[in-house]
């Protein structure tokens, strides 16, 4: 293209492991403080998670409802072959009992599966580096 190189700053490279110990999606610092508690920023690198928009996780309701779904099914299934004279409501309602202690659990890996999501698709430069030359000047 007339020797024009368009450059992305910041490439993001999917990391499984990363994103399996609930870290950054740039530095790999843990995202949350407590299992109901999460950094605003990246304690390592500074990153802002929300992207200082409200309504920024809705993105992570979604994931989070794509990942109870098939739990609860499965255990519906299995509910039904353990106790097959119950009827489709109580056994969906026991699985969905069962799914309560893990509500944290998913509430965390959607929000870390919804921040690396949003990197990939459209990264923050780290911004840092700009403020600083602007400092020295």
């Amino acid at each position: 293209m007339d020797g024009m190189e368009f450059e992305n700053p910041m490439k993001y490279r999917l990391s499984p492991l990363v994103m399996l110990r609930r870290g950054c999606p740039r530095c790999g610092h843990v995202m949350f403080r407590s299992p109901l508690s999460m950094y605003d920023d990246c304690p390592g690198c500074g990153l802002d998670f929300d992207r200082g928009d409200p309504g920024y996780f809705t993105g992570a309701m979604y994931v989070s409802y794509g990942a109870c779904i098939p739990i609860i099914a499965l255990l519906t299934l299995i509910l039904h072959l353990l106790i097959p004279i119950w009827s489709l409501f109580r056994l969906v309602l026991l699985a969905w009992g069962l799914c309560l202690p893990f509500v944290p659990w998913i509430w965390q890996y959607s929000r870390v599966i919804w921040v690396h999501f949003d990197q990939w698709i459209d990264p923050l430069r780290d911004d840092r580096e700009e403020t600083h030359s602007l400092t020295e000047d």
